[in-house]
C-alpha cells in the first residue's frame, strides 16, 4: 500500500451505513462511525451501538463498499465485536493490509453493518464447498427436519435431530453446532473461561468425509480411525501447536481449509473438548444426573462402550446427543485434542495446555472401554505419530 496524504481521513470521509431489520423489536445498529488510526496505524476502527434485548446475542455482518462498488474483506482482515455481541457499544477493526486494497480506496470506503441472530448450525458442503447457516427460526420452520428441546433439564437449547436421518450430513457434508462462550470447571476442579463462541462438529469425522477430502472414496458413516495427529494437522507446520494454529497444506485440516475457505477449522483444545462434551452439565456423563460409573443404564443410551458395542465401532449419531446436539462425544472412538499432555490440568482463560512435550491429549473413551474410562473428565495421552485403531477426531471452527 502506498503511503500518501490520502491516508489521513476525517470522520466525514468514511461513511457508516446501517442495515436495519424490518421487525420493530429486532436488533438494530446505530451511530456507526468509521475512522482510520492514521498516522500511527493503518487499522480502521468501525464503531457502532447495538440495540437489542439484554439477553440477546447477535452476530454482526460487515458489507464494505468503495462508493457503490462492493468490496471483499477477507475473514482474517476483520476482528473485534462480530460474534455473539451483547447490546451496547461495539468495535470492529479492519486491517487494510490484509485485503489488498490500496490507500486510494479509503476516502470512499463505507460499510453496512447488519445484526443477525447467531446461527445455531453451520453446514459445509465438501463437494460444492458452499456453506449454509441455520438459525433457530430456520429449524422451527420444519423444512430441515425434526427438532426437539434438549433432553437435559436446566440447559436451554434446541437440537436438530433430523440431521441423523440424512446420510449426506455424514458423507458429503460437515454439520457443526454453535457452542457458546462460557465458564466451567474442567475436570470438576479447574476454572476455565472460554471467551469466544466456536462451532463443533456434531459427529466424529466419518470414513466418507475423510475420503471426500483425502481419498480414497468411501460411503462408510462409521468414524474414521487410525489417523495420527500428524495425518490430521501435519508433521512440520502443523506440529507447532500451541505456538500457531497453522497446519500443513497436505494434512486433512490443510486440505479442508483450502477447499472450503474456512480458515478456522481445527481440532478442539483439551479445554474446548471437555466444554463441548459437558454441554452445560456437571454430571459424570452428559445426562445431567449421573454421578459415577455405576450409571451404566444411562451410559448405554448415550454411548457405544464395552458392554453394548460388540467390541466394534458403530455409525455416528446412533445414540442420544448431549444438550448441544453433539453425538458420540463419549464412546464409539476416542478423539484427538490439540494440546500436549500434562497430568496437571491447565485452567484460566482460553487455555492452550503445556508447552511442547512428547504426547498429545485424547478424550472420550471408545467402544472397548469400561464405564469409568468413558467419563467426560477421563483423559488419555499418546504420541502424535500414533495410528491406534481406537483414535478418531471431530473438527471445530474457531471464530475470529
Amino acid at each position: 500500500m502506498k503511503t500518501t496524504a490520502k491516508m489521513k481521513m476525517a470522520a466525514g470521509c468514511l461513511i457508516g451505513l446501517l442495515a436495519f431489520n424490518a421487525a420493530a423489536d429486532a436488533p438494530t445498529i446505530r451511530d456507526v462511525a468509521v475512522r482510520q488510526r492514521w498516522p500511527w496505524s493503518r487499522l480502521v476502527d468501525i464503531d457502532y451501538v447495538l440495540d437489542c434485548d439484554a439477553t440477546q446475542r447477535v452476530d454482526v455482518t460487515v458489507s464494505a463498499f468503495d462508493s457503490a462498488e462492493s468490496l471483499t474483506l477477507p475473514e482474517d482482515s476483520l476482528s473485534g465485536d462480530r460474534y455473539s455481541v451483547p447490546p451496547g457499544a461495539g468495535r470492529i477493526v479492519w486491517d487494510p493490509s490484509k485485503s489488498g486494497y490500496t490507500n486510494e480506496v479509503l476516502p470512499s470506503f463505507r460499510v453496512s453493518l447488519t445484526p443477525v441472530p447467531a446461527p445455531l448450525y453451520m453446514i459445509v458442503d465438501l463437494i460444492t464447498t458452499q456453506t449454509v447457516y441455520l438459525s433457530e427460526s430456520d429449524l422451527a420452520s420444519g423444512d430441515w427436519g425434526a427438532v426437539q428441546t434438549n433432553p437435559v433439564a436446566g440447559v436451554e437449547s434446541i437440537i436438530w435431530t433430523g440431521v441423523t436421518n440424512n446420510t449426506d450430513y455424514m458423507t458429503s457434508k460437515l454439520v457443526l453446532r454453535r457452542v457458546p462462550a462460557g465458564t466451567y470447571l474442567m475436570g470438576g476442579s479447574k476454572s476455565v473461561i472460554l471467551t469466544k463462541d466456536f462451532y463443533a462438529g456434531i459427529f466424529e469425522v466419518t470414513e466418507a468425509q475423510w475420503g471426500n477430502i483425502m481419498g480414497p472414496p468411501s460411503s462408510l458413516v462409521t468414524p474414521v480411525y487410525s489417523k495420527s495427529y500428524l495425518n490430521i494437522r501435519g508433521s512440520s507446520v502443523g506440529v507447532n501447536w500451541p505456538s500457531s494454529h497453522a497446519v500443513d497444506d497436505n494434512s486433512f485440516l490443510g486440505e479442508l481449509r483450502a477447499r472450503t475457505g474456512v480458515k478456522g477449522f481445527d481440532l478442539p483444545t483439551d479445554a474446548q473438548w471437555e466444554y463441548l462434551c459437558r454441554a452445560g452439565t456437571t454430571s459424570y456423563y452428559y445426562d445431567g444426573v449421573s454421578t459415577d460409573s455405576t450409571y451404566t443404564a444411562v451410559l448405554s443410551t448415550l454411548a457405544w462402550w464395552k458392554d453394548n458395542s460388540s467390541n466394534t465401532r458403530h455409525p455416528v449419531g446412533g445414540k442420544l446427543p448431549n444438550a448441544w446436539g453433539l453425538y458420540d462425544t463419549i464412546g464409539n472412538l476416542c478423539e484427538w485434542c490439540l494440546d500436549w499432555y500434562d497430568v496437571t490440568l491447565t485452567g484460566g482463560t482460553d487455555p492452550v495446555g503445556p508447552p511442547p512435550g512428547t504426547a498429545r491429549v485424547f478424550r472420550g473413551g471408545c467402544y472397548s472401554h469400561i464405564a469409568s474410562q468413558v467419563a467426560i473428565a477421563y483423559r488419555w495421552n499418546v504420541g502424535p505419530t500414533s495410528t491406534a485403531n481406537i483414535l478418531s477426531f471431530r473438527v471445530i471452527v474457531n471464530l475470529p
